[in-house]
């Protein structure tokens, strides 16, 4: 669990015995801690054996990169929850963004790339139609020639839902210079059966990782109402 200190604890985060410490918009609270199932689905499997297999080939590397990549961890320090540094070793960082390279079919990195953005468009507007079969989402312009763009959606629930989380799954990733509006209808019905029906609704999330680096941007989130 994580605390952060201060006369009194002020504020928590994660799991302690039986309870779970989070926060939303009214606030701190604590909830009973559940534990969900592991199916071991094969998408899961792989990406542990990925990751795995990345940690094996990060020990396989010479002694002065390995040395790289803990001197670019530091420049790739984050903010965490309560707004405090925090700095990831070499191994964690190799294995982020070539974990993102394989993601996306891009070959993988050896030694460190200085950080970097990578190169994004924004989400304007998702559309669904069950009549039409259609789940078109428009971005400001096409996927960026040096990015690829991952997405996940939701399958359709109830439109009072305002806020999804652990409901992303991974549909598919579209290429650099993909064009837009982009139909997702295929990948989408291919993961979930079916687009869901007229009222509820489906969030979209997208995110750009450079094909050279690994790197990845912010997340962008959507959501639409299924229309007839």
């Amino acid at each position: 669990m994580k605390i952060k200190w201060g006369s009194l604890v002020v504020d928590g985060r994660n799991k302690i015995g039986g309870h779970v410490a989070s926060k939303n918009r009214f606030g701190s609270y604590i909830r009973t801690k559940v534990t969900p199932s592991n199916p071991r689905t094969p998408a899961q499997i792989a990406e542990r054996n990925r990751l795995a297999s990345l940690s094996s080939a990060f020990r396989s590397l010479t002694t002065e990169q390995i040395a790289a990549w803990n001197d670019a961890a530091k420049l790739y320090a984050k903010t965490d929850i309560f707004g405090d540094l925090r700095v990831n070793t070499g191994l964690q960082l190799y294995v982020a963004l070539n974990a993102n390279l394989l993601q996306i079919g891009a070959t993988t990195i050896d030694n460190p790339p200085a950080p970097t953005n990578a190169e994004v468009v924004f989400v304007q507007e998702l559309l669904i139609s069950k009549s039409q079969n259609q789940v078109q989402l428009t971005l400001s312009d096409d996927v960026p020639a040096t990015s690829a763009m991952v997405v996940k959606a939701t399958p359709a629930l109830s439109p009072g839902i305002n806020f999804v989380k652990t409901e992303l799954r991974k549909i598919g990733i579209l290429p650099a210079l993909s064009r837009i509006p982009i139909e997702l209808a295929p990948m989408y019905i291919d993961k979930f059966g079916a687009i869901g029906e007229v009222g509820q609704k489906v969030f979209a999330e997208v995110y750009f990782i450079d094909t050279a680096s690994g790197i990845a941007s912010v997340p962008q989130k959507i959501s639409a109402i299924i229309t007839a």
